[in-house]
């Protein structure tokens, strides 16, 4: 962390354990509370296994796994190279999550896994969506559409998984209704290896802060200049936020651009113009070398390459593979990265003329 931090950061090797907006203030775990003047809250999101019943003490047993936690990003491996036969079942949750594109990414790598172990054929592939459709964003929808049904991966829409039975091997899903609300009715579906995108929710500091959530439980704050909507010297960024923006470091990095210019001038007392407009990506790798490279607002798509960003391509897999890496640990944690707003705008006069 710290060959990361700019030599002006103090860095407190502490957690928060409780904000207080009403007293300008933030209390750590060791007791010590700190005065601000002005609050940014990146606190990200709590990973929430113990959300669907019976799986927290489950994640240790054999075929059940997540690339949602380090340790079981490793299992997951190992699981995909030795299960051989059977039912592999793949989740999204029914709440806002890190990266919602995961929870296919992962199914489409297990189908190449299985085809270059030669078992593909003895297994069935299902995919379970809290989604209306495959994916938020109709024109990305429509391709990963083709591909689930070129991999013969079966998709279910409108499910989200509520409890699991690791003795029986079965996953019970609520069928949920056109508000996302649970329906009260729920289907069951026997796995042989399930893998899990978990529930999330915002961190035990910022859920026991009623003072600063909105009506869903995240930071409440304008969608645009990311000021909190209840205290005007408090903002928000990243995965905390309550804003229907999708969790990526790439909508972080945008959001950047906005704070980079509503900081300064909301302590020098000027109006905020710093303006994030929803933008989130999301590489969605759809085989060991092919990735359809999405690129959207809560609006549609807002692509920044000279070419259709909604198909699988070799040149999307090289970003994702080795740019946007290298991108993220030169310029994109030291504050040098602000999305890629201004790179669209050339490219696309570039375009037009």
């Amino acid at each position: 962390m710290a060959s990361v931090l700019h030599k002006d950061n103090v860095w407190l090797k502490k957690s928060v354990a409780e904000l207080r907006p009403k007293n300008n203030s933030v209390v750590l775990d060791d007791g010590s509370e700190i005065k601000y003047d002005l609050l940014i809250a990146a606190l990200g999101l709590d990973i929430r296994f113990d959300m669907v019943e019976g799986l927290s003490e489950a994640l240790h047993l054999p075929g059940i796994c997540s690339i949602y936690r380090h340790d079981l990003a490793e299992k997951t491996y190992r699981e995909l190279q030795t299960f051989s036969q059977g039912n592999a079942v793949f989740t999204l949750p029914n709440t806002p999550i890190k990266c919602s594109g995961a929870g296919q990414k992962i199914c489409y790598l297990a189908d190449e896994i299985f085809k270059k172990r030669g078992v593909r054929e003895n297994i069935k592939l299902f995919y379970n969506t809290y989604l209306p459709d495959i994916f938020d964003v109709p024109k990305y929808a429509k391709t990963l559409n083709e591909i689930a049904k070129q991999k013969h991966i079966d998709v279910s829409l409108r499910r989200s998984l509520k409890s699991i039975d690791p003795i029986k091997k079965e996953a019970v899903f609520d069928i949920l209704t056109e508000q996302s609300k649970p329906s009260g009715k729920t289907v069951v579906q026997r796995y042989d290896l399930l893998h899990v995108a978990p529930p999330c929710s915002p961190v035990k500091p910022i859920r026991e802060c009623t003072e600063l959530l909105n009506a869903s439980g995240w930071l409440a704050a304008d969608a645009a200049t990311l000021q909190s909507t209840k205290f005007d010297n408090v903002f928000g960024i990243g995965d905390c936020l309550g804003t229907p923006n999708k969790k990526t470091s790439a909508a972080v990095f945008s959001q950047l651009r906005a704070l980079d210019k509503n900081i300064p001038a909301f302590l020098s007392g000027k109006k905020l113009e710093g303006q994030y407009n929803g933008y989130s990506s999301c590489p969605l790798i759809v085989s060991f070398n092919r990735v359809v490279l999405a690129e959207f607002t809560p609006k549609g798509p807002l692509e920044t390459l000279p070419y259709d960003q909604g198909r699988p391509l070799y040149t999307a897999y090289l970003l994702k593979r080795y740019v946007l890496p290298t991108m993220y640990w030169t310029i994109g944690i030291n504050g040098h990265w602000l999305g890629p707003a201004t790179v669209r705008k050339i490219l696309h006069l570039r375009r037009s003329s």
